[in-house]
């Protein structure tokens, strides 16, 4: 079968070996066509409301350039594929000529997500989406039922984190071609994987945008991001603008028969019109792909904004789910003993915030931020299920924003993430492992890009000026220390090193992981539909130690006991009920008259 998605941007290919060239231009007198096999210009037909276009002889592969009042050569902005990067010529793709054969594949369910967020370029040795491929059936034997990409949108350079990326519908060229990608998927399909996707709607990279020349409208004045020029979501021209980025996730989804998206930082995207551009989205990809398919649209969101996650008129469950920074945090300060910058608002009794993400979702819902000098964060989200809330210890930002990029086991006790770990890949909300985590990776995971001299400079030392306000940053020599993200050597060393594996202490980690995942798949999915949402609880047994329990409709309820932290607690009644797991020994079917230190025992109870 064939896949393509219909959009008026773009190069649309046509089986008669014509294609149709779409571009919205509302700032230019005139654009004309460069194709490169004809070596000339065509004057392309200007439209109402700023639009161009043109229909002419192109093959598939052909690359194109638009030229804008006769002198300023740019890329599609709706390139499909951009081979040689993102100041280069763009290439007409047949989006049908790839042989999909997943057409039985309607997704997997939410309550099953165990999640895997990868970065391509640093995942394999190949650093490439087929060097990925291979990887494949290893993360289907870990328990892993979706892997999550890092965005894969073009940007400048050879290697970036993805969040500069410029050209949103073209997959980077060093990871491959288009096919490469589309085969990926159809690969984590046959090994009943899903593959979701970050997206960044909330700003364009700073280097290749070429948008501001001849589509001022894109952006806006009135707005203001930490990135640069806000997104024009709201005012005059933003029509087509919101239809830019609605097609976009559509394209991702359709063409690429993508299961999810993960959409970046949307607390940034500020839009006062109504409805909201992230209503908007989710209500017209629900409508156009709920019916036949399972699509999970993920969300980070400094806001903790719940509603976006609950039913309304236009939706069943506009958004499947948020990361829940305040689950990482909570664990981050018990396991690092780190208080510092946005762990503060944790630091007073982490256990409490850690008992309350566990059982209601968010730990702010409404209270002030004390980082955030005092402004009310979050919205009430008790009522939730707490599929909504994706948990994690580790992912690209909570390593890559360190200034040397490491990995929780270079900075806390192994037996205090040991029982982190087991609280969370058994816990209800769905979990999210961050690559080479599951066997211990040494590899750190850097902040990299490949911009040119000026912005190189500046990204490299804004970003040791960032970490001079730290305390063992703040001597020019310690700044020194910091990895330049412009160097390769930085990106080369954020490489997972597979060979790690062959090592026992590694393997032993990776087991520990496959063990908790086959117990979650056996004993915590089949329950999730049933735990009643409201109805969790938790106490505080202790500095660093807590007892939560989810009532289930069958009856049962699942509890957790557990103590990060070096002290024995003692409980004051041995617990009843059947032993799921626990990391005090193996083979334990009781839990005893008190804690462990560095403890998480998982009971199943009247």
């Amino acid at each position: 079968m064939n896949r393509k998605h219909i959009m008026p941007f773009g190069a649309e290919f046509r089986a008669q070996g014509e294609t149709c060239f779409r571009l919205w231009a509302p700032q230019a007198s005139s654009v004309a066509l460069r194709l490169s096999e004809r070596e000339r210009e065509l004057l392309m037909a200007q439209k109402d409301e700023g639009w161009f276009e043109l229909t002419t002889e192109a093959r598939a592969g052909a690359r194109y350039q638009y030229i804008i009042d006769g002198q300023y050569p740019v890329p599609d902005p709706a390139s499909r594929f951009q081979p040689a990067g993102v100041h280069g010529a763009s290439e007409v793709v047949d989006a049908q000529s790839f042989p999909w054969q997943d057409a039985l594949w309607g997704g997997r369910s939410w309550d099953e997500a165990v999640i895997y967020e990868l970065h391509v370029g640093t995942f394999s040795p190949e650093g490439t989406i087929a060097g990925a491929e291979k990887k494949l059936a290893y993360l289907a034997e870990l328990g892993i039922t979706a892997i999550e990409l890092m965005p894969l949108a073009s940007f400048p350079g050879q290697r970036n984190w993805g969040y500069d990326g410029v050209l949103p519908y073209a997959p980077a060229a060093s990871y491959g071609r288009p096919d490469d990608l589309k085969r990926f998927i159809q690969a984590a399909h046959a090994n009943n994987l899903m593959v979701l996707l970050d997206v960044v709607y909330n700003h364009f990279g700073p280097e290749g945008n070429y948008l501001s020349m001849y589509a001022k409208d894109f952006f806006t004045d009135r707005h203001r991001t930490p990135w640069g020029q806000a997104i024009n979501f709201d005012g005059p021209g933003s029509r087509v603008v919101r239809d830019f980025f609605i097609h976009n996730a559509l394209y991702w989804l359709e063409e690429y028969h993508i299961d999810g998206l993960r959409l970046d930082a949307v607390h940034a995207i500020v839009d006062d019109s109504r409805p909201h551009i992230l209503s908007e989205m989710a209500a017209t990809i629900r409508a156009r792909l709920g019916a036949t398919r399972q699509i999970h649209l993920v969300l980070e969101n400094d806001n903790n904004a719940a509603h976006l996650l609950r039913p309304n008129a236009t939706s069943a469950r506009p958004y499947t789910a948020q990361w829940n920074d305040d689950i990482h945090h909570a664990l981050h300060v018990l396991v690092s003993g780190e208080t510092g910058g946005y762990y503060s608002d944790y630091a007073e009794a982490p256990e409490r915030h850690l008992g309350r993400c566990l059982t209601e979702g968010y730990s702010y819902q409404g209270e002030p931020s004390a980082f955030r000098r005092g402004c009310p964060r979050g919205e009430p989200s008790r009522d939730l299920p707490l599929s909504s809330f994706v948990a994690f210890l580790q992912n690209h930002d909570q390593v890559g924003n360190r200034a040397l990029g490491e990995r929780i086991l270079e900075i806390a006790e192994r037996a205090a993430v040991r029982a982190a770990v087991a609280i969370l890949l058994l816990a209800p909300s769905p979990p999210l492992l961050f690559m080479g985590e599951e066997f211990a990776t040494k590899s750190p995971f850097l902040f990299f890009c490949d911009f040119g001299p000026e912005l190189a400079a500046k990204v490299r030392d804004g970003r040791r000026a960032e970490f001079s306000r730290f305390e063992q940053f703040r001597s020019p020599e310690a700044q020194s220390q910091i990895p330049d993200p412009n160097l390769e050597t930085t990106f080369l060393d954020s490489k997972l090193d597979w060979r790690l594996l062959e090592q026992s202490s590694h393997h032993d980690w990776l087991a520990f992981y496959r063990q908790l995942l086959r117990l979650r798949h056996r004993h915590i999915v089949p329950r999730i539909k049933d735990i009643m949402p409201g109805r969790a609880r938790y106490e505080v047994l202790a500095a660093s130690a807590i007892h939560a329990r989810w009532e289930t409709r069958q009856a049962k309820c699942l509890e957790l006991f557990a103590n990060i932290s070096g002290e024995r607690v003692p409980l004051k009644q041995e617990p009843q009920g059947s032993m799921l797991y626990s990391t005090a020994e193996t083979g334990a079917t009781h839990l005893g008259s008190e804690l462990p230190p560095f403890s998480a025992a998982w009971l199943l109870t009247a």
